[in-house]
């Protein structure tokens, strides 16, 4: 890995509510992205977080959605996800994500944890208002990771290297 950087950052104040394009943002452990819903614990999976039967727990910190699958979801489906409709803070170019899960990995400064893979679901499917987008995105919908540290996490930043199985 290494090759990779970040294109765009994404932050939603609230859930259900317009992402906001972001140049940086700073990005706090077992918090998520400072102005994000999920920092602000009003995002939909902190309510999830708050069933102690979930088997996966504090997933929500940052999402991560490949340049790629956004652009083969439009090749293949005809659907265009307009930016940041996609709900993901982060959009990669030439980082396979997927790769990632049960790994440990830096993007910047911030080194993240691959939890398990993010896929699309109907209520982002209903605010982006695309019949089908949920099936397109179907394990190309990006990853869930937490944060493990306290930096910034900047747009064009290069993806670091690979630390290893978590």
């Amino acid at each position: 890995m290494g090759t990779g950087r970040v294109t765009q950052i994404h932050i939603a104040p609230d859930s259900g509510e317009p992402t906001q394009a972001r140049q940086d943002v700073e990005a706090v452990a077992k918090r998520g992205l400072r102005g994000d819903r999920y920092f602000e614990e009003q995002g939909l999976w902190n309510f999830l977080d708050e069933d102690p039967n979930r088997e996966v727990q504090e997933a929500s910190d940052i999402t991560f959605i490949e340049a790629e699958a956004l652009a083969a979801v439009e090749r293949d489906a005809g659907i265009e996800i307009p930016s940041g409709a996609h709900r993901r803070n982060v959009t990669t170019q030439d980082v396979p994500l997927n790769h990632l899960v049960g790994r440990t990995f830096t993007v910047g400064d911030v080194v993240c944890e691959g939890v398990q893979l993010c896929e699309p679901c109907g209520y982002m499917q209903s605010l982006v208002g695309e019949e089908g987008l949920s099936e397109a995105l179907t394990h190309r919908g990006g990853l869930m990771r937490p944060l493990l540290n306290l930096a910034r996490l900047l747009s064009m930043t290069r993806f670091g290297g690979d630390r290893g199985r978590r």
